[in-house]
């Protein structure tokens, strides 16, 4: 599909318009999702399985820039659903796996590496050589399961606290790509995994309103072809692949924005199935888009939008055998200016900038402040 068609379509399926412009207040947050979106649960959840300690740890610099330490998150500070939480005047989000405490005011189910498709697929299909941890999107719904137990105890109550609740999920997809991607699987083939990606999101939901959920947010894709892992992993010498404008691998950005296109499709079925629920679509595409293209016209940003902070030669000063963590890796002098932190994952500052066009628009479908009708 042209990529102008994608664009006619994603105007037309952005017409979804609340009316007043007042805010509600969420008194909980509930999360699924990845390492976008993990507080804490993946180097819990890896001592269990038995990974290596260099997998099941976070070190220095992860976490410099807000707590000063590593704080299990992907990046060197706070992530996208850490602004929203403050946003709301809640408590950062307690990893579900990984906290004793008490889960009233919401709880992060999110673990780095999760996958929309159930994880016996992977290993079963040989795209991995470990084994993964039991951490995809219908494990995580069980946790939730799990935790309502204790939360509420019949469904009036269910729904009476879920109704002020606030329930994100991150960009499933992700690993479901990457993983077959690294595993020799062509653009192509993997394009046709999308729809049943999609399925199980849309499941997902489903069954968080079934419980009571009546506000929720749903991420689509980042420009995967912009991410430097891929752009590492699959560099072409054919500067055809390349996008002109951005310096970006596109047969990775069309299948992004395939899996967008699908999504926001049965968001908006979904929509008219549920007329009570506000369901937002969370846009990380386009705000990096933005970044990539005009990196000096974002506040802060310097103007090399695909270069890694903490990171060690290659064009993007990126290698895969020496991360971010690992000696003799450092990360630059200021975060605050650079879009990726290690590769794979963002900069506190880009996680800022995403989450401002979530909460208050215009890359969020509608924004989450936005009240339902």
């Amino acid at each position: 599909m042209e990529l102008s068609i994608y664009f006619l379509l994603f105007g037309v399926l952005s017409c979804y318009v609340y009316g007043e412009q007042t805010s509600q207040n969420f008194t909980s947050i509930f999360s699924f999702g990845d390492s976008y979106t993990d507080t804490g649960n993946l180097p819990t959840l890896a001592v269990a399985a038995g990974w290596p300690i260099n997998f099941t740890r976070i070190y220095p610099p992860y976490g410099e820039t807000f707590f000063h330490q590593p704080a299990g998150r992907w990046s060197d500070g706070r992530l996208i659903i850490d602004f929203i939480a403050e946003e709301y005047g809640l408590p950062n989000l307690p990893p579900y796996k990984a906290y004793t405490g008490s889960f009233n005011q919401g709880a992060n189910f999110a673990v780095g590496g999760a996958t929309a498709i159930n994880v016996e697929f992977f290993e079963k299909n040989g795209y991995v050589k470990f084994n993964m941890i039991r951490d995809s999107l219908d494990y995580q719904l069980e946790w939730f399961e799990e935790l309502k137990c204790s939360l509420c105890t019949t469904t009036e109550e269910c729904k009476e606290f879920f109704s002020t609740s606030l329930f994100t999920f991150g960009e499933f997809g992700a690993n479901d790509y990457s993983t077959m991607l690294e595993a020799g699987v062509s653009v192509n083939e993997v394009r046709t995994y999308v729809p049943q990606v999609v399925q199980l999101i849309s499941a997902a939901v489903e069954q968080v309103i079934s419980a009571g959920a009546v506000t929720l947010a749903v991420a689509g894709q980042l420009p995967t072809g912009c991410i430097p892992i891929i752009l590492t992993l699959f560099q072409s010498s054919n500067s055809d692949d390349y996008e002109a404008n951005t310096g970006c691998l596109k047969a990775y950005n069309d299948l992004a924005m395939y899996h967008n296109l699908l999504l926001r499709q049965e968001l908006m079925r979904l929509r008219s199935k549920y007329p009570h629920v506000k369901l937002s679509y969370t846009n990380y595409y386009d705000p990096i888009i933005n970044i990539v293209k005009s990196p000096l016209a974002i506040v802060g940003f310097i103007d090399k939008p695909l270069q890694v902070c903490c990171g060690k030669d290659g064009p993007y000063n990126y290698n895969l055998t020496e991360l971010c963590g690992m000696p003799g890796v450092d990360a630059c002098q200021t975060p605050s200016t650079y879009l990726h932190w290690d590769g794979v994952h963002l900069t506190e500052a880009a996680y800022h900038y995403i989450s401002d066009t979530w909460l208050h628009g215009p890359f969020a479908d509608p924004p989450i402040k936005t009240p339902r009708n």
